[in-house]
């Protein structure tokens, strides 16, 4: 198996967790980097990034990357409340005036970004070439009523907060979320992170690997599954499989809440311009926004009756949480489907990514391994 890669002397405990990884559960390949301060610690990468080729996991290795893009979604959203484009509190109904039927005039982006807007799944049964053009699933949203009083409940928004903050991100930018990023964000920084994979960069993504068996979902007509498949129009995981999550229609198109892709790199160098600029450079959200952003907003058990798992959310991060651990009060980020994660924290300097492409379903414990093992680091 092959590795490559470094880590700064002081950070050798996550090389060793990273190599772990590979013997126990079994990585078939991956990617971590670290920024702290702003300066790149530690940059790994090894494995198979297509089992069937043997093609070799390279150091700018992307993969889908699932809900992890969630992160990159409240980035975008942040920057623009950030520079008074976007009031998070005013009801979403100012830059999007359609949405405002059947009871959501008063939901604002925030309460979508906390899980708590009571519009968890789509209504309307679209096909898949109406999600991937975009502005079906709007109009799918525009017609649809709240399945509770929007901020009363809590139920995972997986696809329809990414459309949400996304379209309003396209009417107060006139981008949409995915070239708005590249603009505003990825390009600049040279960042190999998408929401909606550019059509050259398809054949160089890691191929996932399903668990064996595949991922048991509940029945389609379960809320869960309805949100996972976008009310059916959606395969999860998919791969290899027309319709799928893992399809090249589906990985060019944009899904802000559970698309995209990005490599290791990608996410913790994102994540360390957030939290303290990288290169010198200022960072990209102040530690007022930051503040706001990490305040928890949703946690508990869930409208759907799923017990409380002890996520936490604030302004569509995670928090550090046993479900989700990072490294404390300050930390902010999103994990994925699959393993991948990417957080940062301003307290610590901290800029994380992680991505692989070897799905293990329960008990996947790999990158808590690795953030624990940078945890002793820091502290030492």
């Amino acid at each position: 198996m092959g590795y490559g890669g470094w880590a700064d002397e002081g950070y050798g405990a996550v090389a060793d967790a990273f190599r772990r990884n590979f013997a126990e559960p079994g990585e078939l390949g991956a990617a971590v980097t670290v920024f702290v301060g702003g300066r790149k610690v530690v940059d790994l990468w090894g494995g198979i990034a297509d089992e069937r080729t043997g093609r070799p996991w390279e150091e700018d290795t992307a993969t889908p990357v699932f809900s992890a893009v969630k992160g990159v979604t409240t980035l975008c959203a942040l920057l623009l409340a950030q520079e008074g484009r976007l009031d998070l509190d005013a009801p979403v109904a100012r830059y999007w005036p359609e949405f405002a039927r059947n009871a959501k005039e008063a939901i604002t982006t925030r309460t979508v970004l906390a899980h708590r807007a009571g519009l968890p799944a789509l209504d309307r049964a679209l096909d898949f070439e109406e999600i991937t053009a975009w502005l079906p699933v709007v109009r799918a949203l525009e017609e649809q009523e709240p399945l509770w009083e929007p901020g009363e409940a809590i139920e995972y928004h997986g696809h329809t907060l990414g459309f949400v903050v996304g379209e309003v991100i396209r009417r107060i930018t006139g981008l949409t979320p995915g070239a708005y990023f590249r603009e505003a964000v990825a390009d600049g920084l040279g960042l190999r992170t998408w929401i909606g994979v550019p059509g050259e960069e398809l054949p160089r993504l890691a191929r996932l690997k399903e668990p064996d068996g595949g991922v048991p979902l509940p029945p389609a007509d379960t809320l869960l599954t309805r949100i996972l498949t976008l009310n059916g129009a959606l395969v999860f995981p998919g791969v290899d499989v027309p319709g799928g999550y893992c399809s090249p229609e589906a990985l060019a198109a944009e899904f802000p809440g559970a698309g995209g892709a990005s490599s290791a790199r990608g996410l913790a160098t994102l994540y360390a311009a957030a939290a303290t600029g990288v290169d010198g450079a200022p960072r990209l959200l102040s530690r007022e926004t930051v503040t706001d952003a990490v305040r928890e907003l949703s946690s508990g058990p869930h409208w759907s009756g799923l017990p409380d798992m002890g996520t936490r959310w604030g302004t569509g991060f995670k928090l550090d949480c046993p479900s989700c651990p990072m490294l404390g009060p300050r930390s902010f980020g999103h994990d994925g489907a699959g393993g991948p994660m990417g957080f940062g924290d301003d307290e610590w300097g901290v800029g994380f990514g992680y991505v692989a492409n070897r799905m293990i379903g329960a008990d996947d414990d790999r990158v808590d391994h690795l953030v624990a093992a940078l945890r002793t680091c820091l502290d030492g």
